[in-house]
């Protein structure tokens, strides 16, 4: 792969273009192996239409995309909407605006029902609530409604006592601290992520796709058939077999099938799913993790001691739900063998989108990290794509720190 420096000098930033390298952007002097791994995604790793950005101390370092996607594409992130749901409700803590030990029913009366009067608003966003399978199916049309999901998620009895597990909760985790931000602040999430976050950061971010971006928009692309390996996989096995029971908690939590059909539609990109339809780019997403911990131009969102409160460990162990170890902060994922982010032995925090998308901070060496993908690919492992972009962009800042 060609990477002669293309029209800034090489000690600034090398610039990739299209017709050379197969893709556009830049890396700082000292973040090459970005851009290799890049490379070697769409030439290697089956990556048709990726992008990645790097922040260090404050600045963008690596800024990469290429395959199908163009500079000012975005597309949906999944459950990396999560980590910006997390972000969002970490800053209005910080202003006083949401006490995280504060019980929901107190903010959300409707919540008090079948015993969860008690439940602090922390365990719904460390999936220690047992509200993830739900005994009533939700349409389509009510997913996009909000009322009725919000209403079926306070009706829900939890699938176990709240706070003596944790299980993943797919779609009930947007509904659930959705609708605790909607009551604290009399906003919608969408409405919270454009005025507190896009706005004061110039970010393509939103919960809620406005119609004048959808044309930006790059539809995701269905990932080829499982390979031997996966199947074999014995987290893999135990995943389908959950799967295949009506009344296990994987095949009523995880994500409805149904929302696969309408993923790229004006009715669900216009409607607030804050659990899987965050429409971004990579570039806003590492700007983002950059200024919740640290400075951005000018702007940050929290300082040290709230960044190491929101991602201080809440749960770890077994997953109620995927069926294998998983750990939780506040809101985000922490490194695990699945997700190991920028390593299992990191301060690393963030979340990972089903199919590819992948977004975290890790505050000791001043990093953020963003990563999108128009293909799909199935992992219980680490994606390698991800992986191997996170690894090599986490090398050269502790380089670079040196």
């Amino acid at each position: 792969m060609t990477t002669e420096a293309n029209g800034t000098p090489f000690g600034t930033r090398r610039t990739f273009t299209a017709v050379v390298d197969g893709f556009d952007g830049f890396v700082a002097e000292g973040f090459e192996r970005v851009a290799e791994e890049f490379g070697r995604n769409l030439s290697e790793r089956g990556d048709t239409g990726a992008a990645v950005c790097v922040y260090h101390a404050g600045v963008p370092v690596a800024d990469l995309v290429g395959g199908a996607c163009r500079s000012d594409s975005v597309q949906v992130i999944r459950s990396a909407s999560k980590g910006v749901v997390a972000i969002l409700a970490h800053v209005l803590a910080h202003r006083g605006m949401l006490d995280f030990d504060r019980p929901v029913a107190e903010v959300w009366p409707e919540f008090a029902r079948h015993g969860k009067a008690d439940m602090p608003i922390r365990w719904v966003f460390t999936h220690q609530a047992g509200v993830t399978a739900l005994d009533r199916t939700l349409t389509v049309a009510d997913i996009l409604a909000w009322e009725p999901a919000a209403a079926a998620v306070a009706e829900q009895r939890p699938n176990w006592d709240p706070g003596t597990a944790h299980g993943y909760h797919d779609l009930t985790y947007g509904w659930l601290t959705g609708e605790i931000l909607r009551r604290v602040t009399g906003r919608t999430v969408g409405t919270l992520v454009r005025e507190e976050l896009a706005g004061p950061l110039g970010l393509d971010l939103w919960i809620g796709l406005p119609e004048e971006v959808r044309p930006r928009l790059a539809d995701l692309l269905p990932g080829p058939p499982p390979s031997p390996e996966l199947q074999r996989d014995p987290r893999a096995k135990a995943l389908r077999t959950a799967l295949a029971d009506p009344a296990s908690f994987a095949s009523k939590a995880l994500l409805n099938p149904d929302i696969f059909d309408v993923e790229h539609s004006r009715a669900y990109l216009g409607a607030e799913v804050p659990a899987a339809n965050g429409v971004s780019d990579a570039r806003s997403l590492a700007r983002l993790y950059a200024a919740f911990t640290g400075e951005v131009d000018g702007v940050r969102l929290l300082d040290a001691a709230a960044v190491d409160a929101a991602r201080r460990e809440q749960a770890a162990g077994v997953d109620r739900v995927v069926g294998y170890f998983r750990r939780y902060a506040t809101g985000f994922m922490l490194p695990d063998p699945t997700r190991p982010m920028a390593g299992l032995d990191t301060g690393s925090f963030g979340h990972y989108g089903m199919g590819g998308p992948l977004a975290f901070a890790e505050p000791e060496h001043r990093m953020a990290f963003g990563y999108t993908t128009v293909q799909e690919q199935a992992h219980v492992g680490a994606d390698p794509r991800s992986r191997a972009l996170a690894e090599a962009a986490f090398h050269c800042v502790k380089e670079i720190d040196r």
